[in-house]
């Protein structure tokens, strides 16, 4: 499941973190299921955190580099 999950752009993170919020928002869902849903709303935010960070240090690159299209790789 998690390669699924890398495999899904920001937005579509997005979409599915909305559609759990409006899960658990409704209150139609036991604890359990309630609490797995937590879960999984919260793994996705992470990996929503991530993508933002990485996209933030492309474009401090970009301005560091006076706006010109220079290629540089960076890790996380």
């Amino acid at each position: 499941m998690s390669k699924e999950k890398e495999s899904k752009s920001f937005e579509e993170l997005m979409e599915t973190l909305e559609s759990i919020v409006q899960e658990l928002e409704k209150g139609d869902l036991n604890l359990d299921d309630s609490v797995a849903k937590f879960e999984e709303g919260m793994k996705i935010s992470k990996e929503c955190s991530k993508i933002l960070e990485s996209s933030e240090k492309r474009i401090s690159i970009l301005l560091e580099n006076n706006g010109e299209m220079t290629e540089e790789i960076f890790n996380m």
